[in-house]
């Protein structure tokens, strides 16, 4: 298995995986958004609530915030030595006191632990009219995308297999595919149409320009074929901020690893294999 990044900042990622299976690229896919932890708010008391919003709208609300976790320092709850009471070490608390008029944002939200504070300060929550106000107190726990979609890491994470264009000796540079590509791909170039270097991957297998080589009479068959590699994927992963990008890879990665050595020792114990 080999991977290239073509980009690996704090939010974002694109990178190539070559020498897997289709299975293997979906089960990494599923492990980054629904195997990875994060921080959520779970639990919310509200002492007074005079908005528009039902109490349990706006519980709703405050739950889908990304908050920023550290890994490090918050564990599950299940995990934890309080036995799942709540404690520093698995939970983290919030406030909210306003009172309107105003539009209410997550940068609202006070947090006991700043390193745990909202990933945005511009997510709105609620306007609130001339005397109408909000009190609560909200506590967030380590948790799953698997369980919840709050506790989801990514805000995008996808994969395609990569693109392969292949242009044969028919082709008698008409440029109606280039006109027909939406992702500018073709060029024409010594009569001939051909890859824009650099540009394959952005090819999106829309067949458009198989399409438009057709129409243009060369034949029944398009001088212009669009294939892929079913053993090489360019993935697109983005995070919402509450951890970074390269963290949610590499234990998306751990997940798999963790997973199979659990299976081998099944299957082990099983086959009688490994013991003394």
């Amino acid at each position: 298995m080999e991977i290239a990044f073509s980009r690996l900042d704090e939010r974002v990622a694109k990178f190539t995986i070559s020498g897997v299976s289709i299975s293997f690229a979906n089960m990494f896919r599923r492990a980054m958004i629904s195997e990875v932890p994060t921080l959520a708010i779970e639990d919310v008391r509200i002492y007074d609530n005079t908005s528009v919003l039902f109490d349990e709208m706006l519980a709703h609300r405050l739950g889908l915030i990304p908050l920023r976790t550290d890994l490090e320092r918050y564990r599950p709850r299940s995990e934890c030595t309080c036995g799942g009471a709540g404690c520093p070490a698995c939970t983290a608390t919030y406030t909210l006191s306003v009172e309107g008029p105003k539009t209410v944002y997550s940068s609202d939200l006070i947090p006991q632990d700043p390193d745990a504070a909202p990933t945005e300060d511009k997510i709105p929550i609620i306007t609130l009219a001339e005397e109408q106000k909000v009190v609560l107190e909200a506590q967030a726990v380590i948790g799953f995308g698997k369980e919840h979609a709050k506790w989801q890491a990514t805000t995008a994470c996808g994969y395609k297999t990569y693109p392969e264009i292949a242009i044969d000796e028919r082709c008698d540079g008409c440029g109606m595919c280039i006109d027909e590509c939406p992702r500018g791909v073709l060029e024409s170039r010594q009569g001939k149409v051909q890859v824009i270097e650099g540009r394959l991957e952005y090819c999106s297998l829309c067949k458009l320009c198989e399409r438009a080589c057709l129409s243009g009479g060369i034949g029944s068959e398009p001088a212009i074929h669009i294939g892929s590699d079913t053993n090489r994927f360019i993935f697109v992963v983005e995070s919402d901020g509450s951890l970074p990008v390269r963290e949610i890879i590499e234990r998306a990665l751990q997940y798999i690893q963790k997973s199979s050595n659990d299976l081998i020792g099944v299957m082990n114990e099983i086959t009688g294999e490994g013991t003394a």
